[in-house]
């Protein structure tokens, strides 16, 4: 499987965490970056971000754009490109490898992700044989989840879950957002979950509880 291309980061050394941001559908790889510089960690981190392959996706007409897979309806319940998911998800695996190839341990590395990025970054988390530092979900839901009681690992449950929404979300409805929420909880995942007077987008109070949350995981 060839890498994806990535953006990097890199916020002062030692590295003590690497975190792998995804972003959202027909965005890439830059458009986490000034968030990254906003949430002024205090130790040293590498931020990948990686840009999602080109393919067409079936809501907006068949549109080529940068998409983790193809979304074929909204809302939960409706169909879903599981191939695409799982090629994504095995994408992200062999950047999590990389990352131990230079040097960070799989307990240092973060999967982080908003909206279509948030549900790969959740869904990988999710099945992963050994913990994570933790898991980011913004504006975002988990996919496949009626695999998650057959697919979920002991080990994938003590990696610690963020995730928030906006609750004037006009894409993903902050309900989605809930259903993944309890679906993990009882699962036995170890979610906070925030909620913000937003839109499908981040507030400068969100960066700074995602920098407070970060800051928390290094301390650990």
């Amino acid at each position: 499987m060839a890498t994806l291309e990535t953006v990097e980061l890199e916020t002062g050394a030692p590295i003590e965490l690497g975190i792998i941001w995804l972003h959202g559908l027909g965005a890439d790889g830059h458009d986490f970056e000034p968030v990254a510089r906003e949430l002024d960690l205090p130790f040293g981190t590498r931020f990948v971000f990686p840009h999602a392959p080109v393919r067409p996706v079936t809501i907006n007409g068949g549109m080529p754009m940068r998409a983790w897979y193809d979304i074929l309806a909204l809302g939960p319940g409706g169909p879903e490109d599981e191939e695409g998911i799982r090629a994504s998800a095995a994408a992200v695996r062999a950047l999590i490898d990389r990352e131990i190839d230079r040097g960070l341990s799989r307990d240092r590395i973060v999967l982080a992700g908003f909206s279509q990025g948030g549900a790969i970054a959740l869904y990988t988390a999710t099945r992963e044989t050994e913990p994570l530092a933790g898991a980011i979900a913004l504006s975002t839901y988990l996919p496949l989840a009626a695999d998650l009681e057959r697919e979920a690992t002991a080990a994938s449950r003590q990696t610690p879950v963020l995730m928030a929404h906006g609750s004037l979300d006009p894409l993903i409805d902050i309900s989605f957002g809930t259903l993944s929420r309890d679906l993990l909880l009882a699962a036995g995942y170890q979610v906070s979950w925030k909620s913000y007077r937003i839109e499908h987008s981040v507030s400068p109070e969100e960066i700074r509880d995602i920098g407070a949350w970060l800051a928390g995981l290094r301390r650990t």
